[in-house]
């Protein structure tokens, strides 16, 4: 995937994806500080399902970021918006603070897109939901090439649903 490494996540990430969501500015997001045994068992539970799929992330061999990628017609998120069975959405946390404000935000959402759509020919779109009061994350999405398609009252949050179509020349 271009200048990004991303393989599936196991178990044994655990213990770094737990870090990763005990950072500050990754929890007050996430809500998913959780122990490392609950992340293994979550990480687990993804790979066993059709719901999500969990993935690390590398740039240089190093590990950065947590990606979930998702089908929505699995997802609550198919409760708040007229989806299509085709579309996927993400999560993304870059969970290594020293790589945070760097435009990495944007250049992963976007490859990321990219590899979906053309992964997958159904997929005409790539989702998400930040929370509308994560200007950044917001902002990393718009310049990834996703359009804010208004917003939607979750149980938690109020988020801004970020839409990546596919473009002519992706068909």
């Amino acid at each position: 995937m271009s200048e990004f490494d991303l393989r599936p996540a196991e178990p044994t990430d655990a213990p770094r994806i737990a870090l990763w969501m005990a950072q500050p500015h990754v929890h007050r997001w996430w809500q998913q500080s959780w122990s490392v045994e609950r992340w293994a068992q979550e990480i687990e539970q993804q790979t066993a399902g059709e719901h999500s799929t969990p993935y690390v992330v590398a740039m240089d061999s190093e590990d950065f970021a947590y990606v979930e990628l998702y089908r929505v017609r699995h997802d609550r998120l198919a409760q708040y918006y007229a989806y299509d069975d085709q579309d996927w959405g993400v999560h993304v946390a870059i969970g290594d603070a020293t790589w945070v404000g760097r435009g990495l935000g944007r250049r992963l959402l976007s490859a990321v897109a990219d590899t979906v759509l053309r992964a997958e020919p159904a997929c005409s779109r790539v989702v998400a939901e930040p929370d509308a009061e994560n200007t950044p994350s917001v902002r990393a999405f718009a310049a990834a090439g996703f359009v804010q398609h208004g917003e939607l009252q979750l149980p938690e949050k109020t988020a801004v649903l970020m839409v990546r179509t596919r473009t002519a020349q992706e068909v």
